[in-house]
């Protein structure tokens, strides 16, 4: 470190990242000094580790996997998702992560609105659990959304709901249903919600995302978020990056001209629904991820002693 971009990993990454695909903390280490030393913290050791584990599969990034591999004996074991959404017959009710941080009345409600919306026509937005858009920000956002002239479905938490003006709170929910918390992934796999998700593109969204088929607009924060919506956009083909203003701000008309190339962009859903389908095989039975987490497993499994 420094990283600015890049041009030192080429030959090892599925796309060449530019300043702007590579997490604050590597371009700049003094950014944040104990951010940079908390996430390099996580790497130690990683030289002497017995086994490495990586929530992704090898179709989607295979040159990051075979560096990996070679380097560090690293096995993709991903998409880490429940079962049923993966169709893995050996799982088939296995619908959830196992825990819910929140009361069911709001993913009631979300459910009950997507059931009434036409196929494909809904736009989900989430951000994550920890982002703090500015109140700027935040106006842009939901005019862009209203504007589309989409339903849409935008998960925004009580205190950044309460940056909104009255008056655009009120738009939006005229056009739209702004909820404190859904469950993401079941929301993805709805049938109203195939069109777009709006996201930071944080790993779990993003493969959350990829294993539902729904293309994405990125307007990605902060850590890997900005490298993930490179490899969205430039990798897999299956979305756009919003670009910033001068302000560093996602502008309504940015936020207008995304959604409409997006949700109708038959590209953009014929690579969602490869990609899909790549995601499921490496995780089904005999898959490169089923066959590495065989492999694992059967080095601790239980042995007769003779």
């Amino acid at each position: 470190l420094p990283l600015a971009d890049g041009r030192a990993l080429r030959g090892r990454l599925s796309v060449e990242l530019g300043p702007d695909d590579v997490p604050p903390f590597v371009a700049a280490p003094a950014w944040y000094p104990a951010f940079t030393e908390s996430a390099l913290s996580q790497f130690d050791g990683l030289d002497q580790a017995d086994h490495v584990l990586v929530n992704s599969f090898r179709d989607l990034e295979p040159l990051e996997a075979d560096y990996m591999e070679s380097k560090w004996g690293a096995k993709t074991v991903g998409p880490t998702l429940p079962s049923f959404y993966l169709d893995d017959d050996r799982l088939p009710l296995n619908k959830t992560y196992g825990f819910n941080l929140v009361s069911n009345m709001a993913p009631c409600m979300t459910m009950a609105w997507l059931d009434k919306q036409a196929p494909c026509s809904v736009l989900l937005a989430s951000y994550g659990t920890v982002a703090n858009l500015e109140t700027t920000q935040l106006e842009e956002l939901g005019h862009g959304l209203c504007n589309s002239g989409q339903p849409f479905l935008w998960v925004l938490r009580s205190n950044e709901a309460d940056k909104l003006p009255q008056e655009l709170h009120e738009k939006c929910n005229n056009k739209g249903l702004i909820v404190p918390f859904c469950p993401q992934l079941e929301v993805l796999a709805h049938r109203a919600t195939a069109g777009c998700f709006l996201t930071h593109c944080g790993w779990n969204s993003t493969t959350e995302a990829i294993v539902t088929g729904v293309p994405m607009i990125a307007i990605p924060q902060w850590a890997d978020q900005p490298t993930a919506a490179k490899y969205v956009e430039s990798a897999w083909g299956i979305g756009l990056r919003a670009r910033r203003d001068q302000k560093g701000l996602v502008r309504r008309e940015e936020m207008e001209r995304c959604i409409k190339e997006v949700m109708s962009g038959e590209e953009y859903k014929r690579n969602s629904s490869k990609w899909m389908q790549k995601a499921k095989e490496a995780m089904q039975e005999g898959g490169s991820s089923d066959n590495n987490i065989a492999d694992f497993a059967a080095k601790y499994s239980l042995r007769p002693i003779i």
